[in-house]
């Protein structure tokens, strides 16, 4: 009888198993038909393949397409990820075969660019995670993450080699401003991204699970969990629970992992190094740009673009805190003996300004001559910009803007170079022509005799008169008639003397001063018996003829 419920109970412990499948047996049987790839798989080849570091350090292959494609049976697989010497499980299944095949047929060349990348990024990488004692084999993250390119931005915004999110980054401590974003530093980034998974390894004491949360972020990840319940769940066990982007992930891990040591026996060639690339750093205390640099050092911008990728704008802040550098070791010395010269090359063209004070529209040079210029201006358009805010820019219309580059739409392309004309109140060099006091009662003495003789109706006489002997009667009467009349004004402005300006959105009694010859703004206001500064657009002033 005993016997019976021996072989009974170990009949039910059978059929239980078999009902229930094993986490060990969802790793080798799980299938999924609506895998969604990494973004890194759409990386433009043809553009990264132009990458400056692959162009000039290394040998590509540019016969991969004429290579067999070399499959493997399910078999092979199994046994080249087992003989991987990895201290996180590469279990294999038709999922991951299905990311295999995509690196090892699809997208070869890829691969190939990779690889020639991994010549530099990986010995970083590694050295970031041996600090914080990692497993190495979490250098290929990045492969699924960027495809090793530390520009990459995602569609939702996570940066660099490592895909950062901003709050991510900055909570590990990574600095990003209008400068700098330590997310695209290979050094910086690693060193964040090591210490990040051990936090996530710390949580979840598993590794699939640790490197699903880096994807997808630990609340996920626990709320995947929860709904699949139980205890020892892994990343395979919670599976179908986990966002759909996040499947692929730990899957394209393995598949990363498997391509970059198993690349050879599916004939992709690893590209293979020029010359070999040795670098060292610098810590740079001094405002510099890189084109200071590569002029004195003669070392080609985009190579320290490509290995100081983290410096947004060119500019190494050195002024705010110590920055670091990066060159070719044989460029490190030569930089410090030259760092006066770098600094000091065209300082004028990168200096910033810390103390600035408006030009006054007044302050001018009242003993010369000045009129207004046309200057035709070169505008390049940016992102997010409208005509109608160029044209605010610079007190001009959106009309006038359209007719000066020969546009019918109100729309415009970014980067378009775009005409406009200002005008520019400029000396002309020469003095003004000072007049003495003596020739004032000359002058004031000539205007009398001119008004005597009309009154008198001898207007020929005037006109056919030299002024001398017009004048030379009455000085004594002009001389003595100043202490009883009033003195005239300074300046008068005959009846009619007058152009009219309609004012334009965006201008202001200044800028429209500074359009006509000798006028001024008192002269503008007093025309028009304006008390203020106040003028609208579409208003018609008098400007007074000069």
């Amino acid at each position: 009888m005993k016997k019976l419920v021996t072989l009974f109970l170990a009949g039910c412990t059978v059929l239980a198993a078999a009902a229930a499948p094993s986490i060990l047996t969802l790793k080798q049987s799980i299938t999924d038909n609506s895998i969604i790839y990494p973004e890194s798989f759409e990386t433009d080849t043809h553009k990264m393949m132009q990458n400056w570091y692959l162009q000039n350090y290394m040998v590509l292959n540019t016969n991969y397409s004429k290579v067999p494609v070399i499959d493997a049976s399910d078999e092979v697989y199994i046994k080249r990820l087992s003989q991987m010497p990895t201290v996180i499980e590469m279990p294999y299944n038709q999922i991951v075969r299905s990311y295999i095949n995509m690196y090892t047929q699809r997208r070869r060349e890829l691969v190939e660019s990779m690889l020639g990348m991994s010549l530099y990024y990986m010995p970083i990488f590694e050295q970031a995670l041996e600090r914080h004692g990692l497993p190495l084999e979490l250098r290929y993250l990045p492969v699924i993450e960027s495809a090793l390119n530390p520009d990459a931005v995602s569609r939702v915004g996570a940066t660099g080699l490592w895909q950062f999110m901003l709050p991510t980054a900055r909570g590990l401590g990574l600095e990003i401003n209008s400068l700098v974003d330590e997310r695209r530093d290979p050094y910086a980034s690693s060193e964040a991204a090591a210490a990040y998974l051990k936090q996530l390894y710390g949580m979840y004491n598993d590794w699939s699970l640790a490197i699903a949360a880096y994807n997808c972020g630990p609340g996920n990840v626990n709320k995947a969990l929860r709904r699949a319940g139980g205890d020892n769940k892994d990343f395979w066990s919670i599976y179908y629970f986990l966002p759909q982007e996040t499947r692929g992930y730990v899957p394209a891990f393995i598949a990363a992992n498997y391509v970059m040591t198993y690349y050879n026996q599916h004939n992709i060639s690893p590209a293979l190094a020029k010359r070999p690339i040795i670098t060292d750093s610098v810590h740079i205390n001094k405002r510099v740009h890189f084109k200071q640099v590569a002029a004195v050092l003669d070392i080609p911008i985009e190579e320290l673009r490509v290995l100081n990728p983290q410096y947004r704008k060119d500019i190494i802040p050195g002024d705010i805190r110590p920055y670091s550098l990066v060159l070719p070791s044989m460029q490190v010395y030569s930089y410090i003996m030259s760092e006066d010269s770098i600094v000091s090359h065209d300082a004028t063209l990168y200096a910033q300004r810390t103390v600035v004070e408006p030009t006054p529209i007044d302050k001018i040079d009242p003993n010369m001559e000045y009129t207004t210029k046309l200057v035709v201006k070169k505008h390049k358009v940016r992102r997010g910009e409208t005509l109608s805010k160029i044209a605010a820019k610079y007190g001009v219309t959106v009309s006038e803007i359209k007719k000066w580059n020969g546009m019918r739409k109100n729309t415009v392309a970014r980067g378009r170079v775009l005409k406009i004309n200002t005008y520019q109140r400029v000396a002309t060099g020469k003095k003004k022509v000072e007049v003495q006091p003596e020739n004032v009662v000359a002058q004031a003495a000539d205007s009398v005799a001119v008004e005597v003789a009309s009154a008198a109706g001898d207007s020929a006489a005037v006109a056919t008169a030299p002024v001398q002997e017009v004048a030379a009667a009455p000085v004594e009467k002009a001389k003595a008639s100043t202490t009883t009349k009033a003195a005239p004004k300074a300046k008068t402005t005959p009846k009619g003397s007058f152009r009219y300006h309609t004012v334009k959105k965006g201008e202001s009694l200044s800028t429209i001063a500074r359009r006509y010859k000798g006028v001024t703004i008192a002269d503008i206001q007093r025309a028009n018996s304006i008390k203020g500064t106040n003028i609208r657009a579409g208003q018609k002033l008098k400007i007074p003829n000069s």
